[in-house]
């Protein structure tokens, strides 16, 4: 006689996916406003009014929940979205611009995830490794905008590798960071300037 499956209940299986995405929301909002070092697991449950033991079932531990909350940032980038905007224009201006909005919007949204890492470098053992993943496909899209605006005309005045660099000193999460947090402004603002220091440094007349 065959063996029974076991009874998978679909409104159970949704409710459970509610109650991880909230936990994660709550921690990482707690993270970032506290410091990774700052927030327990009882933090965490409290914000989500949950018990400890549902945070630990359901995403597990604190290291567990930031590792999770990196790989939901990097699936909710919107980076090859944003990508195929910036490498369509054949004008390095609009080029730019187009990376000055996508990189702004991304970081926008993305900010508090940001922070919830950053926060974290200075205490996880594994904080250093989790800024990488969490960055690395931002960084090679970069890489894509400084090759595609070598290939314009006019290219930029440096080599690629340069160039790149400097998108990341610009339009890198650190770079939106220094401008809207540490210097106040506002995201219109950043954006405006950031673009204007790239077109004026990349685009010689």
């Amino acid at each position: 006689m065959p063996s029974k499956r076991p009874y998978v209940s679909p409104l159970r299986e949704q409710a459970a996916a509610r109650t991880r995405v909230l936990i994660l929301r709550c921690a990482a909002e707690l993270f970032a406003g506290r410091g990774y070092g700052r927030v327990t697991v009882a933090d965490i449950a409290a914000a989500a009014g949950v018990a400890a033991k549902t945070v630990f079932a359901s995403v597990g531990s604190k290291s567990d929940i930031l590792d999770r909350i990196v790989d939901q940032g990097v699936a909710d980038s919107g980076y090859e979205q944003a990508m195929r905007q910036v490498l369509a224009p054949r004008n390095p201006e609009e080029v730019l611009a187009a990376l000055a909005r996508g990189t702004r919007l991304g970081n926008e949204e993305q900010f508090t995830v940001h922070e919830a890492i950053l926060k974290a470098l200075p205490v996880h053992e594994n904080g250093e490794a989790l800024w990488e993943r969490a960055t690395a496909d931002y960084r090679l899209a970069l890489d894509a905008a400084a090759r595609h605006l070598h290939t314009l005309d006019p290219p930029p005045p440096g080599p690629v590798d340069e160039t790149a660099g400097l998108l990341w000193f610009w339009f890198g999460p650190t770079g939106w960071r220094t401008l809207v947090v540490e210097n106040g402004w506002s995201w219109d603002r950043a954006e405006d300037a950031l673009r204007r220091i790239a077109v004026s440094t990349l685009c010689p007349s």
